[in-house]
C-alpha cells in the first residue's frame, strides 16, 4: 500500500479502513506500506489511528508489517512509532522501518525469485507517488512479537 493521494488527508480514515479490508479479506500476513508522499497526520487522525485502526489492526493475522518512510519525514516518523509504542505490548507481529520501498519488497519476500515483477508491478502503480531517496534502511525499531530476541 501506498500513499498516493498527495496532500489531501480528507480521505485519510477511509483508505486506512480500506486498508484493513483488504488485510481482512485476503488472509494477508505481510504488508508494506509507503508512507512518504503523506503529509503529516493531524492530531485528529492520529487519535483515530490510536483508538480505532490500531485495537482493530492487532486482531489481524498480519506477520510482518514493512513501513517506508524516510528520516527525512521526521514528524509522521515520529507519529508512527508513537501509535505504535502504545500498542507495544499487543503487538504480535514483527515491524520494520526502511526508507524505500524496494528495499522494503526485498527485504520482505526475502530477495525472492518474483522480486522483479513484484518491483515492475509495485513501479507501475505506486511509483509517481513515492518519493526518491539515497537513504540507507532506518535501524530496527523495538517493536515485535513479545518475547522475541532476533
Amino acid at each position: 500500500m501506498a500513499w498516493v493521494a498527495g496532500r489531501n488527508m480528507r480521505f485519510f480514515q477511509q483508505a486506512f479502513t480500506q486498508l484493513r479490508a483488504v488485510i481482512t479479506q485476503l488472509g494477508v500476513g505481510r504488508v508494506v506500506l509507503e508512507l512518504n508522499a503523506m503529509p503529516d497526520i493531524p492530531v485528529y487522525d492520529q487519535i483515530w489511528l490510536s483508538k480505532v485502526f490500531m485495537p482493530a489492526l492487532l486482531k489481524l493475522p498480519l506477520q510482518q508489517v514493512v513501513v517506508v518512510l524516510s528520516a527525512r519525514r521526521v514528524y509522521n516518523q515520529q507519529v508512527v512509532e508513537g501509535v505504535l509504542a502504545a500498542s507495544a505490548m499487543s503487538i504480535l507481529f514483527d515491524v520494520q522501518f526502511f526508507a524505500q520501498p524496494e528495499a522494503a519488497l526485498a527485504w520482505l519476500t526475502d530477495d525472492s525469485p518474483r522480486l522483479p515483477a513484484l518491483l515492475r508491478e509495485w513501479a507501475g502503480h505506486c511509483g509517481a507517488a513515492a518519493s526518491v531517496t539515497d537513504e540507507v534502511a532506518e535501524p530496527r525499531p523495538p517493536y515485535g512479537r513479545p518475547g522475541r530476541t532476533d
